[in-house]
């Protein structure tokens, strides 16, 4: 039998009104606020202050997709703040934790951390504490040790992976979520279903990874076309928010695979949000793992109730959403496509994934105007 080990230190907290733990999990220490200026998010701002007192400073200014750039401008600001913290608290989604992270890591100093990050000299301190309140279902980075970094200037993805990036508490509250809008539900849902899928047709995956990604494609294709039906269904939060921590515990253990590689050139270049541009092609790369793994395969078939016709029950699934179905959607001509699907195989998170390009589709199969992907 093949050795294997699953580890997430995480103190995970998760139900409705975790949230009012805050105050006793900071326990008087001097914190720096790092969260988004929508209106949305203004109880939740107040309501951490009031149970947890004043930070020492609030930053509000992150964007999707958090830049090198960005960064820069806000290490700049708060920089000369760095003696007077003592922890981060990030409320947001995975933009704005994985934002945290990176000020998390270098206590404000933004060269040291940008180089780093891109292979030089590691940081000489560890990262401040991290405390992560997700107002998303989705992004799995308040599960996670690692915080995805873009570049847009030279057109790259980075990431930060650092063992003391694990948040040190995850305060999973499903009634943040009650309030965003379809557009970031179904976003933000489908990324956790890449999570879920990507860690089941993975080489690092492993019986508990295997367990948690079942659990959590379940309750996400459950409850993402309740939330269509009615944003306001109490339940299907709770079951989104409990299928993207799920999806977070095992990703958190397997990275990754082929999906996610071809989702960061569309993501950079044609500016599809990322739950979509790594969801889409989903089926497409079921159908390429497909008779591999037999423990991949037994979890595809309990997910979508047998294995033959489960890619077809996942682009069904896609389609009724209203998700974009063919690269040529994104505006990606077939020769981009073919590079980007040759370039994600050789990818990083590319090489997780238990299949080749060999037995990859002709993309989209399902589109009789297409002529193929290589």
């Amino acid at each position: 039998m093949s050795s294997w080990r699953y580890c997430n230190p995480v103190d995970l907290r998760f139900g409705n009104g975790v949230i009012d733990q805050i105050g006793s999990v900071i326990g008087g220490r001097r914190y720096l606020l790092v969260t988004h200026p929508d209106a949305p998010m203004l109880k939740w701002r107040e309501r951490v202050i009031a149970l947890a007192g004043e930070p020492v400073a609030t930053i509000d200014g992150i964007e999707p997709n958090p830049s090198l750039q960005m960064l820069e401008s806000i290490c700049a600001r708060f920089g000369a703040l760095a003696d007077q913290v003592e922890l981060v608290v990030a409320l947001g989604g995975g933009s704005v934790i994985d934002s945290a992270k990176f000020l998390a890591a270098g206590h404000l100093a933004f060269e040291p951390t940008r180089a780093s990050l891109e292979g030089g000299a590691d940081l000489a301190q560890p990262a401040w504490p991290l405390v992560a309140i997700p107002t998303t279902a989705g992004t799995g980075s308040d599960l996670t040790k690692w915080a995805t970094i873009w570049d847009p200037a030279t057109d790259r993805k980075l990431s930060l992976n650092r063992d003391d990036l694990y948040a040190r508490v995850a305060l999973v509250d499903p009634d943040i979520t009650a309030s965003l809008p379809w557009s970031m539900t179904l976003a933000t849902g489908l990324d956790a279903l890449s999570h879920a899928l990507e860690s089941l047709w993975n080489r690092n995956a492993n019986p508990a990874s295997r367990r948690h990604a079942v659990s959590a494609a379940r309750e996400i294709l459950l409850a993402l076309p309740q939330l269509r039906e009615d944003p306001s269904r109490t339940s299907a939060r709770t079951s989104m928010a409990l299928g993207a921590t799920f999806a977070g515990l095992a990703f958190s253990s397997t990275q990754t695979a082929l999906a996610h590689n071809i989702s960061y050139p569309i993501t950079l270049k044609h500016g599809v949000v990322h739950g979509i541009a790594c969801s889409f092609c989903l089926p497409e790369v079921m159908v390429a793992a497909r008779g591999i793994s037999p423990d991949c395969d037994a979890a595809l078939a309990e997910v979508f109730g047998g294995l033959d016709r489960a890619p077809e029950r996942l682009r069904s699934f896609l389609d009724d959403l209203g998700v974009v179905s063919t690269p040529a959607q994104m505006g990606i001509d077939r020769d981009e496509w073919i590079a980007i699907v040759r370039d994600a195989f050789a990818g990083p998170r590319g090489r997780n994934f238990i299949g080749t390009i060999d037995g990859f589709p002709e993309f989209p199969v399902h589109d009789p105007s297409s002529q193929g992907a290589r």
